[in-house]
C-alpha cells in the first residue's frame, strides 16, 4: 500500500524522484493522471486497469461520465521508474500543477498516490487540521467493522 507524505523534487527535465517505498510497487508499470484535485494520481498498472474498467462500464451518453472519461483518461501517461527512482512527469501534468521544478509533496492514498504543489498540500492539510469540521465531514461515513466480522 502507499502510505505516508514524502517531500521530493522535480529536476528540470521534470522527473520526480519516487520515494523508495514506493518503487517496489511501481516496478510492474504504472500510470500517471491529472487528480480529481490540483493534484496528480499515479496507480499502479493493476489498479489502472481496474478503474479503467469502471470508467468503461459507464454509459457514454451520460456527459458526465465522458467528462470523467476526459479527465482521466485524456491525461493519463504509462511511467517507469528508471534505475535511480524517478519518473518522468508529462509537460502538461507539470503545468496543471503549476510547476516546472522544485519540491513537490508526495502523499500515499492506499491503491495509489498523490502529487501535490506544496502550496496546494498545505491547503489541504490546513482543512483536515479542523477538528470541528472534520466531525461533520466525516460523520456520515461509516467505518465500523460490519456485522459477523
Amino acid at each position: 500500500m502507499f502510505l505516508g507524505q514524502f517531500q521530493h523534487n522535480l529536476d528540470d527535465k521534470g522527473r520526480l524522484m519516487i520515494p523508495a517505498r514506493y518503487r517496489d510497487l511501481l516496478a510492474a508499470g504504472a500510470y500517471i493522471t491529472q487528480g480529481f484535485d490540483k493534484c496528480l494520481m499515479v496507480m499502479t498498472d493493476a489498479y489502472f486497469k481496474e478503474v479503467y474498467a469502471l470508467i468503461n462500464a459507464m454509459n457514454m451518453a451520460d456527459p458526465t461520465a465522458r467528462m470523467l472519461r476526459r479527465l482521466i483518461l485524456s491525461n493519463a501517461y504509462p511511467v517507469e521508474v528508471d534505475k535511480v527512482g524517478r519518473v518522468l512527469v508529462p509537460q502538461n501534468l507539470r503545468q496543471f500543477l503549476g510547476i516546472e521544478s522544485g519540491e513537490l509533496t508526495v502523499a500515499g492514498q492506499g491503491d495509489y498516490f498523490e502529487v501535490w504543489a506544496p502550496a496546494e498540500w498545505k491547503a489541504q492539510m490546513d482543512k483536515l487540521q479542523d477538528v470541528e469540521a472534520n466531525e461533520q465531514r466525516f460523520a456520515a461515513l461509516n467505518l465500523s467493522k460490519p456485522s459477523g466480522a
